[in-house]
């Protein structure tokens, strides 16, 4: 199947509407003083969150109706449908509200369950990763993962230890004592850094729908591999106890035997 029938042009359009529209909302508060809200899952959450999922759902009923929705901020609606948008208006949120660039916009697009679009967006930076079908870009410049094999020349990053639990952290640990070395707290951003070859690995832990599918789209999009801790491919679920994103597959078998070590 192409490109064009994976993901239908005017989808691809709305996308980028969307993006578009999640940016306006999101640039005027950042490195302002803002109200922050502490959500059920301790999380923070603030007016440039809940504006930006609201602009972009309000993009998606207006055109495609029928569409289903699933949103970190407002929940889900229609899920049963064959098309459906997983929408996370700012990946990053403890960055956005320190001033750090290390956040983004996050959009999916599943048909039937299967990721055919995956976006990420840095509104102040200008930086768009897509993927979808076999091709990534960065602002519409093809780009791909990158070639390092060995876990000693390695780049490892992870969004926040804290996710951890005891046991995931000492098998995380035990992949980190064998890399170059490992780096914190860039959320979305790292996986983008990740498409563009940047780096090598990206692991997570106890992360959600929208943490994890407009990535995952992408990475595999730029040649990467994307699975649980045990090498099993992932497929479409409300949470994810472990994610490996590797940016090729001797590095991401590498990377399980390190991690398998401490099972």
């Amino acid at each position: 199947m192409n490109d064009e029938k994976a993901c239908p042009p005017e989808f691809l359009a709305l996308a980028h509407a969307m993006a578009d529209a999640a940016a306006e909302e999101i640039r005027p508060h950042f490195r302002r003083r803002l109200a922050i809200d502490t959500k059920a899952d301790a999380s923070p959450v603030t007016i440039a969150d809940r504006g930006a999922e609201a602009a972009m759902r309000r993009l998606i009923e207006a055109h495609f109706p029928d569409h289903g929705i699933r949103g970190e901020e407002f929940g889900a609606c229609r899920t049963e449908a064959d098309w459906v948008w997983v929408l996370d208006p700012i990946d990053g949120t403890k960055s956005f509200v320190s001033g750090s660039f290390a956040f983004g916009t996050q959009i999916a697009l599943l048909h039937r369950g299967e990721p055919v679009l995956g976006l990420i967006n840095q509104p102040l930076t200008c930086e768009r990763w897509l993927g979808v079908g076999r091709g990534a870009t960065l602002n519409g410049e093809p780009i791909g993962t990158g070639g390092t094999t060995a876990l000693d020349e390695a780049i490892l990053y992870t969004s926040a230890l804290e996710q951890f639990d005891d046991r995931n952290l000492g098998r995380f640990k035990a992949l980190a004592e064998t890399v170059r070395f490992t780096r914190f707290s860039h959320d979305c951003y790292a996986a983008g850094l990740l498409a563009l070859g940047s780096i090598d690995l990206l692991v997570e832990c106890h992360v959600f729908d929208y943490d994890v599918l407009p990535p995952l789209a992408i990475v595999r999009a730029a040649g990467g591999v994307v699975t649980d801790w045990q090498g099993r491919p992932l497929t479409d679920a409300p949470r994810y106890e472990t994610v490996l994103m590797a940016a090729n597959g001797t590095i991401h078998q590498a990377a399980l035997g390190a991690l398998q070590r401490r099972g």
